[in-house]
């Protein structure tokens, strides 16, 4: 036996009974087909037709070709071993131009996704809401309205798939959607608000309670959670500036995102700060009910920590460059202690470590119990011209450090201990098209061609295939 064999027979059987492993993707970045069965263009595909904002001028037109491929990708999935497939919905797919009943091709579409799925073995998390809105709702997540359109919209899905689906998620990485959609422009919509892009917050968090409500008044049989993106943060210096500025930076990220749903209410921030969170001063009560029901489980994302300065920022983002950091109160400092992904992203396990002892220290008697919905790295994947295989020796080393990690911060005594953690799910299944990145960011577990949308599972595919094997033989 290998060593690496040796390695992924350990983290197999140290696998709690029942913990999934699987894999995750999202409909913008993976289907392609996007005037297919008379989806509408969301404000993804409208964004990357804009000059200039994909960095290599990509767009979502075909991306990895999942609508016409998706039974291969579902033996792809089979032939791994994971337990299950969080994958998105394409709202306009379902529901052109956002509004009226769902479209037949549209569901016929996931109907066979989800037979598949089930012929496999493979259990369906579905994600409703992933970043791709209908490019009809003008105002996006400015507007209150788009909030009940969440909740319509999954009124009509859990009726539609809702003996199917193993588990729902209302919607994912509000606050990546916020900061960089709204705030700092990287993202679709487009627009560099900073602090005005708040009301964003609220209304996204609002249709997730919306969904949860149309989920269970429709009677769907799986559970229903949410997803957001938790960083741990740190001061770069000793200053109290610094100290400050890091809390911000905690509440805009973290806490504005997660309080409200785990704990009804917005956080408390110091006075000298307050001004700047405007858009909660006058919250209904009623709106905090309907975002904070109770929920089956929490979907949590790590990728990176953050390290934050006083003062202001130079226009560098850790997704690229946006004019609106320089406005900022505060800067975003480099790890250069840690090595780093394809995307510049410190690899820090420990990190994951400190996001989840702050999750449970902070929501520890409301939290149930915690999914990690994404986790995984981009790295400049080679592809040897002999022999057409995919060393990935660093997504092994990412991939088992942090899987090692996150199961060794809930054990008896760890820094997350009483964290009720059921399983993590890799980004991702196969290389797809990075949002604003485009083509440039490998951060699947299979090799996508890109010209010939060939697959080819890399090193790191076969590694993680050993390990679900492991976990079987124990």
């Amino acid at each position: 036996m290998t060593p690496q064999q040796s390695g992924m027979q350990q983290t197999g059987l140290r696998l709690p009974p029942g913990f999934v492993i699987g894999t995750a993707t999202a409909a913008a970045q993976i289907e392609g087909g996007v005037a297919a069965g008379g989806r509408t263009p969301s404000v993804w595909d409208r964004f990357s037709d804009q000059p200039g904002r994909i960095i290599d001028g990509s767009s979502t037109a075909v991306t990895a070709d999942h609508f016409h491929r998706h039974a291969e990708d579902v033996r792809l999935m089979a032939d791994l071993g994971v337990d299950a497939y969080r994958f998105s919905l394409s709202w306009t797919r379902l529901q052109p131009n956002g509004r009226g009943s769902l479209a037949t091709d549209g569901v016929a579409f996931y109907e066979r996704l989800l037979d598949e799925l089930q012929a496999a073995g493979i259990r369906p998390f579905v994600t409703i809401s992933h970043w791709d809105l209908p490019e009809e709702y003008e105002h996006g997540w400015l507007d209150r309205d788009t909030a009940a359109r969440l909740g319509e919209f999954a009124g009509l899905v859990g009726e539609r798939f809702g003996d199917r689906v193993d588990s729902w998620i209302t919607i994912n990485e509000p606050a990546t959607v916020t900061l960089n959609g709204y705030a700092l422009g990287l993202h679709a919509p487009g627009q560099a608000l900073l602090f005005d892009a708040l009301p964003t917050v609220h209304h996204q968090l609002l249709g997730h309670g919306l969904a949860v409500q149309a989920l269970r008044a429709t009677g769907v049989r799986g559970r229903i959670g949410i997803t957001n993106v938790h960083t741990p943060v740190v001061p770069a210096g000793d200053s109290p500036e610094d100290a400050m500025m890091a809390a911000l930076f905690d509440v805009v990220h973290n806490r504005v995102f997660a309080d409200p749903v785990l704990l009804g209410h917005y956080p408390q921030v110091p006075d000298e700060l307050s001004p700047l969170f405007g858009a909660f001063a006058e919250v209904p009560v009623e709106d905090l009910v309907v975002i904070s029901q109770p929920l089956d489980f929490y979907g949590l994302n790590y990728y990176m920590p953050t390290r934050v300065a006083a003062g202001a920022g130079t226009g560098e983002s850790p997704d690229g460059t946006s004019q609106a950091m320089a406005d900022l109160p505060f800067r975003l400092e480099e790890f250069d202690e840690y090595p780093r992904t394809g995307f510049g992203w410190p690899i820090a396990p420990e990190a994951f470590t400190r996001a989840l002892a702050e999750v449970q220290e902070r929501y520890g008697q409301v939290l149930p119990p915690v999914y990690i919905t994404e986790n995984g790295a981009s790295f400049a994947d080679a592809v040897d011209a002999a022999t057409g295989a995919v060393d990935d020796q660093e997504r092994i080393d990412y991939l088992a450090g942090h899987l090692d990690a996150a199961l060794s911060a809930v054990t008896p005594g760890a820094p997350a201990e009483g964290l009720d953690l059921r399983g993590l799910f890799v980004w991702s299944l196969m290389d797809n098209w990075e949002w604003a990145a485009g083509f440039t960011q490998r951060f699947g577990l299979v090799h996508v061609d890109f010209e010939t949308l060939e697959r080819t599972p890399k090193a790191s595919f076969r590694w993680l295939a050993g390990l679900l094997r492991a976990r079987g033989e124990s």
